[in-house]
């Protein structure tokens, strides 16, 4: 028993994230004490496109988050939701197109699901609401500059297509209504583009790219 008890006394201790360390703090002065350097309130974008809590610990508790993107000529951002943000989204350079589906209810004139679809320019921006279906392209050949401050410190993506499609085939073929089958579906999977941004090939060919 007293070896037992002592092998469990020695057992190594978890060493807390910074994030995890900050969130525990009793106070806001003492998380002061653990971003005790100058540069842990630096974020450098060249390396890492999204400052949240993890990648900036400095975040943690201000309820934001900001991400640079800067979308290839012909390059779009999939279909994608932010469960626990809102994003703001706001384009420095070039022209990006944005589309945008909120959620069951919000109808246009003849009942169908209200498509927000914008076209910005520089120093224009668009909202996409928390949990809003949404999507941002590129039309151009050239590449363009955006960023997209977030509402939390974690604001969290989920891309719609490939997370849907991960359901097993009973499911997504009775939600499509029978409207297509096994052999349909398998290609679906293997042609859907599973990363985040990807290029649209017709803006290619025009391009030449």
């Amino acid at each position: 028993m007293l070896a037992l008890s002592s092998s469990v006394l020695a057992a190594p201790q978890v060493q807390l994230s910074v994030p995890a360390q900050l969130q525990l703090a009793d106070t806001v002065a003492e998380r002061y004490q653990i971003l005790n350097k100058t540069e842990d309130f630096v974020f450098d974008f060249n390396k890492i496109p999204l400052a949240n809590r993890k990648t900036f610990p400095a975040l943690v508790g201000t309820g934001g988050a900001l991400a640079v993107a800067e979308l290839a000529g012909c390059g779009m951002a999939a279909l994608h939701i932010h469960p626990r943000s809102a994003e703001l989204f706001a384009v420095l350079s070039g022209r990006v197109y944005t589309e945008m589906i909120t959620e069951t209810g919000v109808v246009d004139a003849n009942g169908n699901p209200r498509l927000v679809r914008t076209e910005l320019g520089p120093k224009q921006m668009t909202v996409f609401p928390q949990g809003s279906f949404h999507a941002q392209m590129n039309p151009d050949c050239t590449p363009a500059l955006a960023i997209a401050a977030f509402t939390s410190d974690d604001p969290g993506a989920a891309l719609i297509l490939p997370q849907a499609f991960a359901e097993t085939d009973d499911f997504v073929l009775n939600a499509f209504g029978g409207a297509i089958g096994k052999e349909e579906l398998a290609k679906f999977r293997k042609l859907m583009p599973k990363g985040a941004i990807f290029e649209v090939e017709e803006c290619r060919k025009r391009c030449g790219l």
